[in-house]
């Protein structure tokens, strides 16, 4: 059966939830370019458009690693208090306008303080801008709530002191933890004491494994450190032969840990090689609990619509299809129970409703 083709201002107005955002990978390019012009900083191009285009060519390389490097000229701009406050709350609006309702944005508190500013400091700062962000998007009829989750960086040394923060922070809508940066030959278990202790804190957590290696990163970040979600995933297939799923895989699905999957930043770093065969259509189908992500928007050119079109369009995935995975994410994100069933119940099922 062929689904009617679903137009891009309707996707756009579908409510939307994303639990993998990074917010120094989703700032605006013209943004970026003011703040470096401000601080002295050399871009590669000081024409927002011809910024954007770079980032997403340079991102384009099929390697996680360079892929990562292109942080360098957001992070340039986002050391001081006023950076902070300005792509936080852009960051919010962004959002709004995009139809999304609900977001968990993450970043790593110790790669902002090279202007001089503590890892408190820069926590604070970005739920001050986040507020003003929701509070301007409550005001213009386009609420969107947003929690944060505090990275530590797997390959330096401070994961336990970021780990701290989210404890710290665990009122202060910090909701939950996570560890990014090169996945291969950083093991999540080299970090199992700071997962520990939130554990002990009861602060949940999820981990980026399985994307640039394979299942045993996603075999520890679960049974070796327990995360209750898991960041990408995607090469999870590989424990999964002719629809038949292996231990881990069923482990997966079986217990509902959700897979936070950004298919086109996925296509960037070489772990899928089409939006049509990508591994987050045959997840969703097999009955695993596949979410949507942008991951990084500007490194990826990309937003929730976008990856919601390319879906339809290339994937052939339908209204019910997108809804189940916002309703997915809702079911996983890391806010109360009563809360989460609010979003789904009072925003999602009737924004769909009333979009189609």
């Amino acid at each position: 059966m062929t689904a009617p083709r679903i137009d891009t201002e309707t996707l756009r107005r579908l409510p939307k939830a994303v639990l993998h955002d990074h917010l120094d990978g989703g700032l605006r390019p013209a943004t970026v370019v003011e703040l470096a012009a401000e601080i002295g900083h050399t871009l590669p191009t000081t024409d927002p458009d011809e910024l954007a285009a770079w980032y997403f060519e340079a991102a384009n390389s099929g390697d996680l690693v360079r892929y990562i490097a292109t942080f360098e000229h957001t992070l340039a701009v986002m050391q001081t208090r006023e950076g902070l406050l300005r792509t936080a709350e852009e960051y919010v609006l962004d959002l709004a306008a995009d139809g999304v309702v609900y977001a968990e944005v993450r970043y790593a508190p110790e790669l902002n303080t090279n202007g001089g500013l503590s890892l408190g400091e820069v926590v604070e700062t970005v739920q001050e801008g986040l507020a003003a962000g929701m509070a301007k998007a409550a005001a213009a009829g386009t609420p969107v709530r947003v929690g944060t989750l505090l990275c530590g960086m797997r390959m330096f040394d401070r994961v336990r002191d970021a780990a701290d923060l989210a404890v710290a922070y665990r009122d202060a809508g910090v909701i939950g933890f996570d560890i990014a940066g090169a996945e291969d030959g950083f093991p999540p278990a080299d970090h199992l004491e700071a997962f520990e202790h939130l554990r002990r804190e009861s602060v949940p957590f999820t981990i980026h494994a399985g994307e640039a290696h394979g299942l045993p990163s996603i075999h520890q970040a679960l049974q070796v450190c327990g995360a209750q979600r898991i960041g990408h995933g995607v090469r999870l297939t590989e424990d999964i032969v002719d629809g038949k799923l292996g231990r881990l895989a069923s482990w997966v699905r079986d217990r509902r840990i959700a897979l936070e999957m950004c298919p086109t930043s996925n296509l960037q770093t070489g772990c899928a090689t089409s939006i049509a065969e990508h591994p987050i259509t045959a997840l969703k189908d097999l009955g695993f609990r596949v979410t949507l992500n942008t991951d990084n928007r500007l490194v990826s050119g990309t937003t929730m619509t976008r990856e919601m079109s390319l879906l339809v369009e290339e994937a052939g995935w339908t209204v019910e299809d997108l809804r189940t995975v916002t309703v997915n994410a809702l079911k996983s994100a890391f806010i109360p129970f009563d809360e989460r069933n609010a979003l789904i119940e009072d925003v999602v099922l009737p924004g769909y409703a009333a979009a189609l």
